[in-house]
């Protein structure tokens, strides 16, 4: 299984591959379910490699490490998953 840091890094910096809509699937540890969230919505600290972080609808950042990520989506399709 390719780690999800090289299909991250892949999704953001090959041209061909990135092409389409991606949704990430990550475990949320309060709520217990699978958050999904569009791949444009999330970024990438410089200083922390092993995380994304988004904003929440009351505008709060969130950090998310990788290690909870559970599945990414490609044009609906799912491409990548772990339990």
């Amino acid at each position: 299984m390719t780690p999800i840091q090289d299909l991250l890094h892949r999704i953001r910096w090959d041209p061909e591959f990135s092409y389409g809509e991606f949704v990430i699937g990550y475990h949320d540890r309060v709520k217990r379910e699978i958050i999904l969230v569009p791949f444009l919505e999330v970024t990438f600290p410089q200083d922390a490699p092993s995380v994304f972080e988004l904003i929440d609808s009351e505008g709060l950042t969130h950090t998310i490490p990788l290690h909870r990520v559970k599945s990414v989506y490609k044009n609906g399709e799912l491409i990548w998953h772990r339990e």
